[in-house]
């Protein structure tokens, strides 16, 4: 399954930019929570909240307002080039919700969903097709073209600057496609293409594309012994615990270090994979991140690539290791294929029928991956409900319409209740609210808000969005 050979970089243009510098969080001082730790040689492993292991006041501090019990968590999940209009569509509220053919993945979630219609990114729109649509979704600012990247900081790295020191890392970021580099026909950078996450104006978050890279981050997994297995080494760490933790307590670790194993089995196949990529690159001469998949490392099925990168923000976040995530299924101008759908073109090809049956069948695909994120959570308990019921998982594209290039409105969805804070079960249309009235950045507003941070104004926005 290789990336689409008909928009190579040379092709699309013009001087390629020079390759992203690798970003390093900075490191954030731990704090004392009912969550826990187990070491072993070159690990750390953040556990789940556990109740029977002493507790501050506060296990997870907003930036401001009151504490919570539990930690809220907000993940954006983009995917690019729009959705078939014809199949995207809910009517009613709560369990009873009618869900169209392409949402119906998210069929065990009705009562934790909300569908919102009509929103759309002002500055993002007539300026141009693809990076002028994408590179602010996040963050509402003006794109400049050229060679000089200026946009604004996206709305998921505000939240990592301020609520991101009670974590161990401020943020997590992943793509399941390399980036691409050059300028694309409008004379906007492909680097808005590419990232939604922004840590500056000029600045993409770099993000980790790698399963195997991605899962050491998570259990600080360094040194020669990288490639043994996690929870060998901290085994005895792990019984010494079992004996002071309650019953309940003692099954919640059982099915996490069970989960562990299964994700750490899967990202070893993927480890080896990397490592030979790297050696075939170093002798051709060529950067890695120019190589198609498989040669580049990246798992060839791109099913399993996107399950495993959902698995990993879903045990970011059940152990608190950070609360923010952002995660590119696919990017704008995307060249991933789907021979498991019956889809002979690639994905930016196919978003140019997109009101085919192929389409319906890649839109659908990429809500399953949502609906299996959020199942994932679901299934993580955490005191009288779940990680899911924390959480905002925030699903959108850059524009409606992939034949029209159409973003006068967006597609958008969000799961889970953001710790009761974000009434869900419903269908929300602002489709006839004005242009002042349906502003995506009123939206990132009142998720900001509902998580602790609370600004005057964020991108194009100075209002939140009613009725939210």
């Amino acid at each position: 399954m290789h990336d689409d050979p008909d928009h190579s970089p040379a092709e699309r243009g013009l001087p390629l930019l020079r390759p992203l510098r690798p970003y390093t969080p900075p490191r954030r001082p731990m704090p004392v929570s009912r969550r826990n730790f187990l070491r072993g040689a070159g690990v750390m492993m953040a556990l789940p909240f556990l109740d029977s292991l002493p507790a501050l006041a506060s296990a997870a501090p907003a930036a401001t307002g009151p504490a919570r019990p539990y930690p809220l968590r907000f993940a954006a999940i983009f995917v690019g080039n729009g959705v078939n209009a014809d199949h995207w569509w809910a009517k009613g509220a709560g369990a009873t919700m009618e869900l169209s053919r392409s949402l119906e993945p998210l069929a065990p979630f009705r009562t934790r969903l909300n569908v919102i219609n009509g929103l759309f990114n002002k500055p993002a729109v007539g300026v141009g097709i693809h990076p002028g649509q994408t590179g602010n979704i996040l963050s509402g600012m003006p794109l400049m073209k050229g060679a000089v990247l200026r946009g604004g900081i996206s709305m998921d790295q505000v939240l990592a600057n301020q609520i991101g020191q009670e974590t161990m890392q401020p943020s997590l970021v992943l793509g399941c496609e390399q980036p691409i580099t050059g300028y694309h026909e409008t004379n906007f950078s492909m680097a808005y293409s590419s990232h939604i996450s922004w840590q500056s104006a000029e600045s993409p978050v770099p993000m980790e594309v790698y399963p195997s890279l991605a899962f050491d981050s998570l259990f600080e997994n360094r040194g020669n012994r990288r490639t043994q297995s996690i929870l060998d080494r901290v085994k005895d760490d792990a019984a010494s615990l079992g004996r002071r933790i309650s019953a309940e307590d003692n099954r919640k670790l059982d099915e996490y270090l069970t989960s562990v194993r299964e994700v750490e089995k899967r990202v070893d196949r993927m480890r080896h994979d990397q490592a030979r990529a790297e050696e075939n690159a170093q002798h051709r001469g060529r950067p890695l991140a120019t190589m198609n998949r498989p040669d580049n490392g990246l798992p060839e099925d791109i099913r399993n690539h996107m399950r495993l990168m959902c698995d990993i923000v879903a045990l970011a976040f059940q152990t608190d290791k950070t609360r923010i995530a952002s995660l590119v299924l696919c990017r704008d101008l995307s060249g991933l294929f789907y021979p498991f759908l019956g889809v002979r073109k690639a994905h930016h090809a196919a978003s140019h029928d997109d009101l085919s049956d192929d389409f319906e069948r890649i839109t659908r695909y990429y809500v399953s991956n949502l609906a299996y994120l959020a199942a994932r959570l679901d299934a993580m308990p955490e005191g009288e409900g779940t990680v899911l019921d924390h959480t905002c998982l925030l699903y959108l594209s850059n524009m409606w319409s992939g034949y029209r290039h159409d973003n006068t409105r967006l597609p958008l969805l969000t799961v889970g209740g953001l710790g009761h804070s974000l009434a869900t079960g419903r269908v929300l249309d602002f489709s006839d609210a004005g242009d002042d009235h349906r502003k995506l950045c009123s939206l990132h507003l009142s998720i900001m808000d509902r998580m602790g941070v609370k600004l005057p104004r964020f991108g194009d926005a100075d209002t939140r969005l009613a009725g939210l």
